[in-house]
């Protein structure tokens, strides 16, 4: 009587493979994987490039009357020196200048930017005492990289025969930005070309001098005067509120002329007497921004030139550009209809959220049309089922990928997207390698005696070893990335995260989901043999 020898399950791979065969999760942990995975795929916050955790700052110390020489030998030389106790500095820069010393920190990359700003605030103040007499309270000021590049940049300014001025265009804009500050994830909003209204004072020299005053004085005068006196504010025996309002010292050119700034020969000297006071703009601000529009974007004829003030907006650190920058869109439009009755409009001159999901969709877009092609060669290599098995792993593995990466943290860019697209080629290797060898059990000679189930239980398990040992290879050689220093590392950082996760969730699903799929779409071919069977005698 024949006995038939069972096969001894000795690799992951057939343990895989023979707790999933038959169990009825399977199919809802597939589905899990793909739903998982597009979720990722949406809510993951895109960039266009992976923001570099840059940290760093400024120390200012201001000492009046003090030379460069005597700013270097007593704060800067000094300060440089006690800082570099500071853990994770790795450049100071010192500059001496007249009355004042500046030294610049940068941190290692990748060190952590509060804790940095922290470290950097503690050392100094705990050296105050060491600081020479006649020196200012020190200025910290650090490096805010992450929320410094803009994601979005728009340029307003007034249409033609627009009877709005750069005061009136800078009030509507500043109420914009006020509007898009309150948005989620918005970082910080600044205005580049803004004018502002202002009350300009043009000294005489000469009569300056017939009165023997200084301009200094003509400055303490004024800013004598230019503050905000409060309203009083009280309560009676029978709680009513009680206001006294005091009346703004400034209100017009008149009072503004009615400053007193001296007393000569018993009289007083007034403002008007020395200086003439026009009501106008900032003229002291010099960073006018202008906008060129053409008429016909045909036509290589440039437009008049307009004054215009540009809004720049930036993102919280990990967030995602894309959403951020619908949201500044949506309150823009908004205000179209008030623009439109001011004589303003606007220009959209830079959207980084709109450029990040571009170059996400066209590198996903490339993702589908590398699958498709893995497809279609395995379909003349292997079948068109064989082809389906393997197509289908590839979606799951970077779901499991993606998935991965939105949990710790990362977000979706161009080297995140570019890491998928280089391990693709080595992510259905275990999957084929799999269907292949199922394939060739299902056309070996005595396939007839064996079950479905046994036999892709057995092809799965044969190849494990060897499967498990050139993927283990393959994600040492991305280890090495994991550890370059530097912009670079930083830069290429998602290459050695994501590829060994990509490879590891390969060895799974092509374990789990491809002897499953095999059972359901595979048979067993019918063999018509002549070749008699021999079976040996015993004695």
């Amino acid at each position: 009587m024949e006995n038939k020898k069972e096969y001894h399950i000795v690799n992951i791979a057939g343990k895989l493979a023979k707790g999933f065969l038959y169990n009825p999760l399977t199919i809802v942990l597939g589905a899990f994987l793909l739903i998982m995975g597009y979720l990722a795929l949406n809510i993951m916050p895109r960039e266009e490039d992976p923001q570099i955790a840059i940290s760093g700052g400024a120390v200012v110390v201001a000492m009046p009357g003090a030379t460069p020489k005597e700013i270097e030998n007593i704060i800067v030389k000094p300060l440089e020196r006690k800082l570099r106790e500071v853990k994770g500095i790795e450049h100071i820069y010192g500059m001496a200048m007249d009355n004042v010393g500046i030294v610049n920190v940068m941190y290692y990359i990748g060190e952590n930017r509060e804790d940095s700003n922290l470290k950097l605030y503690d050392k100094v103040m705990q050296n105050m005492d060491s600081m020479p007499k006649g020196v200012m309270q020190p200025l910290i000021k650090p490096f805010d990289i992450d929320i410094d590049i803009p994601i979005i940049s728009v340029a307003f300014y007034p249409k033609a025969n627009s009877n709005v001025n750069d005061v009136r265009l800078f009030e509507l804009v500043r109420k914009v930005q006020q509007k898009i500050n309150a948005v989620d994830a918005v970082a910080k909003t600044t205005l580049k070309g803004a004018r502002k209204a202002q009350y300009n004072i043009e000294v005489d020299m000469g009569r300056l001098s017939a009165y023997h005053l200084s301009l200094g004085q003509i400055m303490q005068a004024v800013q004598s005067v230019a503050v905000d006196v409060p309203d009083v504010k009280g309560k009676t025996k029978d709680n009513q509120l009680v206001i006294f309002g005091v009346k703004n010292a400034i209100e017009s050119v008149e009072d503004v002329g009615d400053v007193i700034v001296a007393q000569y020969m018993g009289s007083p000297i007034y403002l008007r007497d020395v200086a003439k006071v026009t009501k106008g703009l900032d003229i002291q601000n010099f960073q006018t921004a202008k906008i060129v529009l053409r008429e016909d974007h045909n036509s290589s004829d440039m437009g008049e030139e307009q004054n215009q003030i540009t809004m720049t907006v930036a993102k919280l650190a990990g967030t995602n550009a894309v959403f951020v920058a619908e949201d500044v869109v949506d309150i823009l439009k908004s205000y179209e209809d008030e623009f439109g009755k001011m004589g303003v409009g606007y220009l959209i001159t830079r959207n980084y959220g709109e450029r990040a999901n571009e170059a996400v969709n066209e590198l996903m877009s490339h993702l589908i049309i590398t699958i498709i092609i893995i497809a279609l060669m395995l379909v003349f290599a292997l079948g068109w089922k064989e082809s389906l098995i393997v197509t289908f792993t590839v979606p799951a593995i970077l779901a499991v990928t993606l998935f991965t990466a939105w949990m710790t943290g990362q977000t979706m860019n161009r080297i995140t997207l570019f890491a998928l697209l280089l391990s693709l080629g080595l992510l259905v290797d275990a999957a084929i390698i799999v269907i292949e060898n199922i394939h060739r059990h299902l056309h070996s000679h005595g396939v007839e005696d064996k079950e479905m189930d046994a036999l892709l239980i057995e092809a799965t398990d044969e190849i494990g070893a060897p499967t498990n040992v050139a993927t283990l290879a393959i994600i040492l050689t991305m280890v090495p990335m994991a550890f370059v220093g530097g912009m670079m590392g930083s830069f290429m950082k998602p290459i050695p995260y994501n590829v060994p996760v990509a490879l590891i969730a390969s060895l799974f699903v092509a374990y789990i989901f491809t002897p499953y799929l095999s059972l359901k779409l595979l048979k067993k071919p019918e063999h018509h043999s002549s070749v008699a069977k021999h079976n040996e005698g015993t004695k």
